[in-house]
């Protein structure tokens, strides 16, 4: 298939992105951002507004002194204000200290803002477009118009919007976008309007634009229908950050623009650090992944039913319509009480375990993981308690040790100088036929707890004393049972090296989180146990 023509990509995560509720970036963080999406080879990356607070000063300063390698720094800014010549307007003076080469200038398209928000006349507001972008050219500045609200303008009063861009494309601007900037347009009128506008200013063929917002749930296929009727740019945010509903998600468009329909964003290489950027992005905002998002998410390629499983590990095309390595994903096969043999299987093959679906311990399994899964047990966010239950199952063998009682004594108080909550942990377990008594201390119930079974383990498993709780999560699977209801406890535990989650439930949370620390360390044996084996069998094959 012949490749269709380049599309350019416009990220703006570090300014529109950064609006978006719960969003608050650092310096550090905005650079961080910035030289990731370098590595992706985005064409233009927004940077911010210089002068409208120190941190974005300071980032274009920074970036003077460590360019980008690959991408243009763009700085962002309005047009003039009315009734002040450019060269007294402190603001425009800011952009230039920035130094980009590129600069970003926004300007009203639609006559209500213009009349209401900025209270001047439509032909102000013209002379205010022209007389920015010219300034900027003469200062040796490449220009982007963003038409904001223009298709809200377009719609109210066609003449003057068109006449706006006129305006921006005289002066000198060599791109100008289209802003849905409400996000409440749909994408037939998209079509509509970006065709109609080609056929009004042919010359705004090659150096049109699209931005748009999600408050409609359809900023990329807005986005879509633009680029299929004439547009060249796409401006958008990584994983689609941005004020109220957010922007065009770029981890969504792009792979949509380039796989789907044929054509060039990015390179087939830095396509496939789509996942990672997303992730990584995620992880500097402070906020969680979507897992259920499009291309990029953790769920995107993931298989829960057992037809799917069987049908996908025959064929992934039954049910993916991309190879998930293209962005940089994985297939995940997810184990739970809508599963089949094949998911068993799948596995089976993946903790090494030698298993058919003639075997009718494979049958017994699935038949034990949906009963567990109807008691209220997740395993497809266990999957270390999984391989635990397999294995009980097909070696039934000797526990680590026997419980024979713990208690959890809790002292609440609150001075004003010293809140705290602390905790005293009785535990009674048998090991090799030894009775061991130990009591420990912690900050709350389920971190004393789990210091005095590791303080009566120890002496029997050393390698315990490597491990370590990473993570704890509690939820309450029967609200309307009030207090009654049962728990469900994820613990992530680490050695240092690999994480791994068990599962624990009861109505007692510290019973389910008894079982969700105990199983924790009994996978770690186990993952020790394997390591100490493979460097063995090196050992004697060398």
């Amino acid at each position: 298939m012949k490749q269709k023509s380049v599309i350019q990509v416009y990220d703006t995560t570090l300014r529109d992105g950064s609006q978006g509720e719960g969003i608050s970036l650092s310096l550090d963080d905005k650079l961080k951002i910035a030289r990731q999406l370098d590595r992706l080879g985005v064409p233009f990356i927004e940077g911010g507004w210089p002068g409208a607070n120190p941190k974005d000063v300071q980032f274009f300063w920074q970036l003077k002194e460590e360019p980008l390698q690959n991408s243009q720094i763009v700085a962002f800014c309005s047009t003039r204000r009315p009734h002040l010549a450019v060269g007294e307007d402190k603001m425009l003076q800011a952009i230039l200290a920035a130094g980009t080469l590129w600069v970003t200038i926004f300007g009203k398209s639609w006559d209500l803002h213009v009349t209401e928000t900025l209270k001047t006349s439509q032909a102000e507001n013209l002379a205010m477009i022209r007389d920015t972008i010219e300034y900027l050219r003469s200062q040796g500045r490449r220009v982007i118009y963003d038409a904001e609200h223009w298709f809200d303008g377009y719609k109210h009063n066609p003449e003057y919007a068109v006449l706006t861009l006129r305006t921006a494309l005289t002066a000198g601007a060599e791109w100008l976008a289209l802003c849905d900037t409400n996000g409440g347009t749909l994408p037939h009128e998209v079509t509509q309007i970006v065709t109609e506008v080609i056929q009004i200013i042919p010359d705004l063929k090659g150096k049109l634009g699209i931005h748009t917002h999600n408050d409609a749930g359809v900023a990329v296929a807005n986005a879509i229908a633009a680029v299929m009727s004439g547009a060249t740019m796409i401006q958008g945010t990584m994983n689609g950050y941005g004020e109220r509903c957010g922007n065009a998600n770029l981890c969504t468009l792009i792979p949509n623009l380039q796989l789907k329909l044929n054509y060039s964003c990015l390179g087939q290489k830095q396509l496939s650090d789509l996942s990672p950027t997303s992730r990584l992005i995620s992880e500097i905002v402070n906020l969680a992944p979507n897992d259920h998002a499009p291309f990029v998410g953790r769920s995107a390629f993931a298989h829960k039913a057992g037809v799917h499983v069987s049908a996908v590990e025959k064929n992934p095309l039954t049910y993916e319509h991309i190879q998930p390595e293209l962005v940089g994903n994985e297939r995940r096969i997810v184990i739970s009480d809508q599963s089949g043999l094949s998911n068993v299987l799948h596995y089976a093959a993946k903790f090494g375990i030698n298993l058919s679906k003639q075997d009718l311990t494979c049958r017994q399994i699935l038949d034990k993981l949906k009963i567990l899964e109807n008691e209220g047990y997740q395993f497809e966010a266990a999957e270390a308690s999984f391989e635990l239950l397999m294995r009980s199952i097909l070696t039934p063998g000797k526990q680590l040790f026997l419980l024979k009682g713990f208690q959890v004594h809790c002292n609440i108080y609150q001075e004003q100088d010293n809140p705290a909550s602390k905790a005293l942990a009785t535990i009674k377990v048998e090991v090799d036929g030894k009775n061991l008594l130990e009591v420990a201390e912690g900050n709350g119930p389920v971190a004393a707890l789990d210091s005095a079974l590791r303080k009566a383990l120890v002496e029997f498993y050393p390698q315990i004393a490597d491990f370590y709780l990473a993570d704890y999560k509690v939820r309450i699977l029967d609200g309307s049972a009030g207090t009654a209801a049962k728990t469900r406890v994820l613990v992530e535990s680490s050695n240092g090296v690999e994480r791994w989650t068990t599962v624990g439930v009861s109505a007692n949370i510290l019973d389910a989180s008894y079982q969700a620390v105990v199983e924790g360390m009994e996978y770690g044996l186990l993952l020790q146990t394997a390591q100490e084996n493979k460097a063995d069998s090196i050992k004697q094959r060398t």
